[in-house]
Order: structure tokens, then C-alpha cells, then sequence
């Protein structure tokens, strides 16, 4: 009988360190946007190949931004206006691109994702899907990682202390 307590318990602490063990080691997979002295966008960010994107950025010092990836042409920007770049038609359907803004040097990344299946060019699809997490974790959250270590702390502590009253009670 001990020893079935002993293994339950050994097993519900190896299932607690489980279960908090991919919080401790998440990483956000590249999806948080960079952090940079001025603002850019694409929009829509999922389009179909051959489709349209614009493109705008705000607050750079110099007059213009320049825009590269590898699914259109270059674009320069001026600043506070927008402009339209289409995607390649041979982009791959599934794909996920780096769109780069530079201002001044200061560079900024975004992602483009070319949308899967049907033949309209230029749809929005609403709320993409984050490549890479499957949205499995978003993010290392140190109130969730503090919990985990509580959760795993109390299920040893339980452990040692039945452990420990079959011991004198035997």
C-alpha cells in the first residue's frame, strides 16, 4: 500500500513539472512586432498571390521609407501618404514573408502571409494565423510560470508529508 502511495504521488509530481515545463521554455516564435522609432503597416496581412497590399508607415525623420520583400517590387514611401504593391503570382499559397521597412537605416519587419486555395485576388482574411505556434503558447506569462512552480512545489510537499505519515504510522 506504501508503495502505491509513493508512485502516485511521484507520478502527479512528474505530471505537474510536465505540464509547467513548455511555459518555462515558450518563446514567442518571432510573433510580437519590433519595436521601432516609427510606425509601418501592411494591410491586409494575409492576401492571395497576385493580390494587393498597402503599405503606409508615420513618424520617420526622413522624407521617405523604403519597403522590401521577396513577393513584390521595392516600394519608397513618402511619408504620411500610402502606396499599393502587388504580390507576385507565383507566390507560394501557405508562405510567410518578411516585409522590411527602413527609415533612415532604423529597419522594421512585418509579416505577409500568402492565403491558401480560391482564386480572389486582394481578400482580407481577418485575424491570420500565427506560423509557427500553431497557437499553442503565446509567451512566457511569470504569473502563470510562478503557479506552475507552486503547483509543482505543493504536489512534492503533499508527497514528502504522506510519505512521511506511513512512516509513523507503520
Amino acid at each position: 500500500m506504501r508503495s502505491i502511495s509513493v508512485l502516485s504521488s511521484a507520478l502527479v509530481s512528474l505530471a505537474a513539472l510536465g505540464l509547467a515545463t513548455p511555459l518555462a521554455v515558450a518563446d514567442d516564435g518571432g510573433t510580437q512586432p519590433d519595436v521601432t522609432s516609427f510606425g509601418f503597416t501592411v494591410s491586409p496581412t494575409t492576401v492571395a498571390a497576385g493580390g494587393t497590399v498597402t503599405l503606409s508607415s508615420s513618424e520617420c525623420e526622413v522624407p521617405s521609407v523604403h519597403v522590401t520583400a521577396p513577393v513584390f517590387d521595392n516600394v519608397e514611401l513618402n511619408e504620411g501618404e500610402t502606396a499599393s504593391a502587388q504580390v507576385y503570382p507565383d507566390a507560394k499559397p501557405g508562405a510567410q514573408y518578411d516585409v522590411t521597412f527602413d527609415c533612415n537605416g532604423e529597419k522594421g519587419t512585418t509579416s505577409l502571409t500568402i492565403a491558401t486555395g480560391g482564386t480572389d485576388h486582394g481578400t482580407t482574411v481577418d485575424h491570420g494565423v500565427k506560423a509557427g505556434l500553431g497557437g499553442s503558447a503565446g509567451g512566457t506569462d511569470p504569473a502563470l510560470m510562478v503557479a506552475g512552480g507552486a503547483l509543482i512545489a505543493g504536489t512534492l510537499g503533499v508527497g514528502y508529508l504522506r510519505l512521511r505519515k506511513r512512516r509513523t504510522d507503520g
